[in-house]
């Protein structure tokens, strides 16, 4: 391919272990957020949100949240990071 390729982002889905997991609400329902979707931006930086399912149960929608700004949640986001790039850069 002979023109220049514009990726506008990398995402990776990582599992939050069960001890780094925790609950939100929406519009009168809680949530426990169980995995994250981490995506590199074009300048390099990393943005997540926070995915979740509701505790009752059921077929309720899977809503995204913020992220708490909590260092044991930053030191998985940049573990995931660190094993994405080393994966990608193993590809063949």
């Amino acid at each position: 391919m002979d023109a220049p390729v514009d990726v506008s982002a990398l995402a990776i889905n990582v599992v939050i272990p069960e001890e780094l997991r925790w609950r939100d609400t929406r519009r009168d329902e809680e949530f426990e957020l169980q995995s994250l979707t981490v995506r590199m931006l074009p300048d390099r930086t990393l943005a997540a949100k926070a995915y979740g399912r509701p505790v009752a149960g059921g077929r309720g929608a899977y809503v995204s949240f913020p992220v708490p700004d909590r260092p044991e949640l930053a030191a998985l986001i940049s573990a995931a990071a660190d094993e994405a790039a080393r994966r990608w850069a193993a590809h063949a």
